[in-house]
Formats: structure tokens, sequence, C-alpha cells
């Protein structure tokens, strides 16, 4: 009998490694629209005690549920851009998903009750993710490898002015007008995607929308030791950067007093976030992925171990907690950059799909644990950082077993 051939991996076009557009134009436009995400999250930071006043939420840490509901629409949605993005194309999947986000936000912005509110943000995550798993497939069908890793570095160092100006961007609305304004500003990315950016799937390589087409994908995208290896590594560090983002309005307000330096605080923390992916843009063609990340995930093990023993001994400063902060922040970024490109090498030929799927399980998971994390918050940066150690720790533990025991590998 001959072998089933329903589960073999489609034939794997070649990427051209070249941008369709202006290289500079092409990594800003991608950068945009990844940044609309971290807009949505960290906008709400400073506005998160105004909304709880304006919408009469009792419980402090309820707040937080207006970033959770928004991460896990997140999350789940990007099982369904992925397979529409493969089959109708990139373009028009991620034009409608714009649309329906400025809607979203629109009804978010004008909410009357916390429960509205919470829907509104929930349908806002479902509709960008397209941008997560759109981006991501867009530049694997123009980049691969190390390459591939370049691009998505550059792009996230412009990515992270987001959280550098979106905390300051809401603290200036709330200063001039009411929380709801926030959510403005989205139409003209939307109009620039849609005037600048080309098809990048060839119409040959689109794929059937069909169950059985989509299973094969999903198969194929958790079966492959790189895909699902990293992917696991990737989620496994997700859920202490929400849990930051989540609980670090009340850790800067409350357990530092500080809470007026909370946009200098994140400014901190992005820009070594920065540094650290226009590094790794300059040098991980020559060093390689493998040697960088691994590097960057013991190094933000060692960071999260010397913080957690200033935390549990009562000596957390807000110098303490801005500088180790910052330099765990930056080992995130080195790792996770290149996790994301190895975890897409094998995945050219399903690469919506594959994306759809990795995002989902590092966003998803990520976003619960990340609200685990955020609600332990005790007064203390203890919770944080214990989160941030046993990630670290269970992250090396799968990059061992997909590695089968040799990091720092050059390929």
């Amino acid at each position: 009998m001959p072998p089933d051939q329903s589960l073999a991996a489609p034939p794997m076009p070649a990427a051209p490694d070249t941008a369709p557009l202006g290289f500079a134009e092409f990594v800003a436009l991608v950068a945009a629209l990844m940044a609309l995400t971290a807009l949505g999250i960290d906008a709400m930071l400073p506005a998160l005690p105004a909304i709880a006043a304006s919408l009469h939420v009792a419980t402090e840490n309820d707040r937080q549920l207006v970033i959770s509901a928004f991460l896990v629409g997140f999350g789940v949605a990007q099982l369904v851009h992925g397979p529409l993005a493969d089959r109708y194309g990139r373009k028009p999947v991620l034009a409608l998903a714009l649309l329906a986000y400025v809607l979203a936000n629109a009804i978010a912005a004008y909410s009357g009750s916390f429960a509205l509110l919470l829907v509104a943000r929930f349908v806002g995550g479902t509709a960008i993710a397209a941008s997560r798993v759109v981006t991501v497939a867009l530049v694997r069908d123009c980049f691969s490898g190390r390459a591939m890793a370049q691009v998505m570095s550059l792009a996230f160092m412009a990515f992270m002015a987001a959280p550098i100006l979106a905390p300051g961007f809401g603290q200036a609305v709330l200063l001039v007008a009411s929380w709801r304004w926030i959510f403005g500003g989205i139409a003209l990315v939307l109009l620039w995607f849609v005037w600048r950016m080309p098809e990048t799937l060839d119409p040959a390589d689109r794929l059937p929308l069909s169950p059985a087409r989509i299973a094969r994908g999903w198969w194929l995208a958790l079966t492959d030791r790189w895909s699902l290896g990293y992917t696991l590594a990737t989620t496994a560090l997700m859920g202490p950067l929400y849990g930051f983002i989540n609980s670090v309005q009340q850790i800067v307000s409350e357990v530092l007093g500080a809470g007026h330096l909370l946009v200098f605080v994140f400014a901190g923390s992005a820009l070594t976030m920065a540094a650290a992916n226009l590094m790794n843009a300059r040098i991980v063609m020559a060093v390689g992925m493998r040697r960088i990340s691994h590097t960057a995930l013991v190094t933000l093990i060692g960071v999260s171990a010397v913080h957690l023993a200033i935390a549990v001994s009562g000596h957390e400063s807000l110098l303490s907690f801005v500088i180790l902060q910052s330099i765990a922040m930056g080992c995130f970024g080195l790792a996770t950059a290149n996790f994301g490109a190895m975890a897409m090498e094998n995945m050219g030929a399903i690469a919506g799909t594959a994306s759809s799927v990795q995002g989902f399980l590092s966003v998803t998971a990520g976003a619960v644990l990340g609200a685990i994390i955020g609600r332990a918050f005790n007064g203390t940066t203890v919770p944080l950082y214990v989160g941030f150690l046993a990630a670290g720790l269970v992250a090396l533990a799968i990059v061992l077993v997909v590695e089968r025991g040799r990091l720092f590998r050059t390929s």
C-alpha cells in the first residue's frame, strides 16, 4: 500500500530574501502593524484607575481584566486568521481585521459599563490578532532563517517605541480628555497598509480553506520539533511578560511609591528591548540565532534569580527594579525574536496557518499565565519574579530537549 500523502508537507516555496517595497518602509510598516497590539495594551495602563472610577470597579485587581480580556481574544482568534490568510492572501484578511479593530475600539470608547468594555476589548483583541499572524506570515513570505530573524529584530526595535510612547500617549490624553479618547488613531495605519503593502502570497501558493487542510497544517506545525519546541519556549517566557504588563501599574504605584514615573519605568524596559533587537539585527547573520538566544535565556534566568532574592529580602527599590527589569526585558527580546524565526524555519509552505497555531499557543497560554501572575500581586514584586525565574527554567528545559542537549550551536 502506498504511504498516505495527506499528512505530507506541501512543497516549500523559496523565500526571495527581499522586501516587496523599500526595505526601510517594509520594516516600519511591519513594526507599525505590530505596534497596534502594544498600543491596545500599554496605552491603557495609566488609565486603569480612571476606568475603575468611571465604571465603578470596586476590586483593584479586577482592573487587570481590561488587559486580560484583550489578550485572551488576541490569542484565541489567531487560529482563525492564519488559515484565512493562507487561502485569501495576506492583504485582504489584515485589512478587514483592522477595520473591525477600529469598530471594536469605538464601542470600547463609548462603553457605559465595565462588562461592555470587557466584551469590546475581547472583540478588539480577536480582530487585531490578524496583525500578529499576517505580519509574521508576510515576513516569512519574503525572508527565511537568519535573514528573517534580522528583519523581525529591526521590526521589533521600531515596535518597542510603542511601549515607550503608549503610556505617555495615554497619560497625555488623560490630561486633556477622557480615557475613552485613547482608542483613536488606528485608521492611519490601516490606510498606510492598504495603500502601500502589496500582496506577498503568490496565488499559486494559496491553500484551500477546508477542515482537512487546516487540520493538516496544525498537525505539521505541532509535530515539527523546531516549530513546537521554540513555540513552547516562547510561551513560557510570555507568561511573566504579561504578568509584568498586568501588574506594573500597581507595582510602580503601590510598592515603589512612584506612580507618576510609570511612563519612565516602562520606557527603561522598552529601550533595553529596542537596543537588544538592534544588536540582534546587526550580529545575527554572523553569530547565529542559537548562540544569541540561548545566551540571552541563560542570562535572563540569572538576572531573575538575583531580582527574586532582592525582592524576598525586602530590599527592592525603584533603581533596582528599573535596572534589573530592563536587563531581563532585553534578554527576553533577544531570546524571543530568534525563537520565533527558528519556529518558522520549516513552515514556509503553511506560514499563515503555522503562525496562527504558534501565536495561539504563545499568546493564549501566556495570557493565562500572565493573568495568574498578575492577580497574585500581594503588595510586593515577589510573585512577578517567581514567575520570571520559573518561566526561564521551563524555557531552558524545553530548549535543551529541542536541541538534544546541545546549546549555543552556530547553525
